[in-house]
């Protein structure tokens, strides 16, 4: 153990006993595994599904369109879903939401078991899985202060966005690769399977009563509660920049990766890697991304969470040129590796500070409203993704998502700053 000095009545120097970290504890390492679980199921869905799509067409306007069904939900649902997190029990709501994905993943494998798979199916199937990712997504980030101590929550992130990338880029995507040569069933069938095992696991293993507490308001409506998420969001000095610059973010970054693999995989690509090789190839951003999880709170502790947050978005931005000036797997790989790392990082300060800047009873409403924002914008941004690369070319999607990129990385480097941030944690 690490000591330090206090002084004596007489000025004598003595060695004290630093105080010990607090220990994580059992229900936090049950949600770590659900988490690990959940996100393998993710990981073989999104690595297959992108090479089941192409199967099926090469427009680029049809294949934007998964992202956008999967992303729209946190337009149309996001306070709302956040409302229902802060009202009700955050392990039931996982749950729930875990239980729609089994049954539908079910029907998704029977559909192609039998041959029928058509591109509306695959987007309408992806749609619905996403409604069911706004409410676990949101009962599982708001869950973790209730799991872990609050001196721990940067290292407590770390640890599930560390898995939530391991499983999900890493295992998940290649696997999802090797079962597509199986057949697209796989492809779904393996991540029904996984989530029984999520419902399992957390249903019998998390016990205990995870409804948030609430501070004592005045009686109002539910709408007033969807009014106060937004409202806490964009009258923040520090959320509301961080709000825009990430929003900002992922409606570029969308655009860019709805068409990415069309620039990867196939003949008819600029790269040419086989549908084998794409999954490999971005689960090189999990190395990275493993890398960021493992040291984001030693490195907070170096370059202070602005400073790192910041540098991270900017690199991780500039990075993504890569691939239009060197079209080549290996070059692609050494970028991705980078990107995933300052990824990673940055997830792992945004997701912490919004935790000591939000009430615990508001965790879930503020963070729907932010998602309603943030991710919202995401399908938009894959659908325009789609459409400048139908009219004119994927580089001008590549290039332009980068230039948007930095314009606003610059922007939130003059709105944020670590005095401003101390001035605003929560008690």
């Amino acid at each position: 153990m690490s000591t330090t000095t206090t002084q004596d009545p007489t000025g004598t120097p003595v060695p004290t006993a630093a105080p010990a970290r607090e220990r994580m504890g059992r229900p936090f390492g049950i949600h770590l595994t659900g988490v690990a679980l959940a996100n393998l199921a993710d990981g073989v869905i999104l690595g297959g599904l992108p090479l089941v799509a192409i199967t099926l067409t090469r427009s680029p306007g049809e294949i934007s369109l998964l992202q956008v069904a999967f992303w729209l939900p946190w337009l149309v649902l996001g306070v709302a879903a956040g409302v229902v997190v802060d009202r009700l029990d955050r392990r039931h709501v996982q749950l729930v939401g875990a239980a729609v994905r089994v049954v539908l993943l079910g029907g998704m494998t029977w559909l192609a078991l039998t041959d029928r798979l058509t591109m509306p199916l695959l987007i309408g199937a992806v749609g619905l899985y996403g409604i069911t990712q706004v409410f676990v997504d949101l009962a599982g980030s708001s869950i973790i202060p209730q799991l872990a101590p609050r001196s721990r929550l940067s290292a407590a992130n770390g640890r599930i966005m560390g898995a939530e990338t391991v499983f999900n880029n890493f295992v998940g995507g290649p696997v999802g690769g090797l079962l597509f040569v199986l057949g697209a069933g796989w492809v779904f069938g393996v991540p029904a399977a996984l989530g029984i095992a999520f419902l399992l696991l957390i249903g019998l293993g998390l016990r205990g009563n995870y409804r948030a507490e609430r501070s004592p308001e005045p009686a109002g409506s539910r709408m007033h509660e969807l009014r106060e998420g937004f409202r806490f969001q964009v009258t923040h000095p520090v959320l509301r920049p961080l709000l825009l610059t990430g929003s900002t973010l992922n409606f570029a970054n969308t655009a860019y990766f709805a068409v990415f693999i069309l620039w990867m995989v196939g003949p008819e690509s600029r790269v040419g890697l086989t549908p084998e090789q794409y999954p490999l190839l971005l689960a090189v951003l999990a190395v990275g991304a493993v890398v960021g999880a493992l040291v984001a709170e030693r490195l907070v502790g170096v370059l202070g969470e602005v400073p790192m947050l910041i540098g991270g978005w900017f690199i991780n931005s500039a990075l993504l040129l890569v691939p239009v000036l060197v079209p080549q797997a290996w070059a692609i790989a050494a970028a991705f590796v980078v990107v995933g790392f300052t990824n990673m990082g940055g997830n792992v300060v945004g997701r912490t500070m919004r935790q000591r800047l939000v009430p615990a009873d508001k965790l879930g409403k503020v963070g729907g409203a932010g998602g309603m924002i943030g991710y919202g914008l995401m399908p938009l941004g894959a659908l325009l993704g789609g459409v400048v690369a139908e009219v004119w070319s994927l580089p001008t999607v590549f290039v332009g998502a980068v230039v948007l990129n930095l314009l606003a990385v610059a922007f939130a480097a003059t709105q944020v700053s670590t005095r401003l941030l101390r001035e605003h944690e929560t008690a």
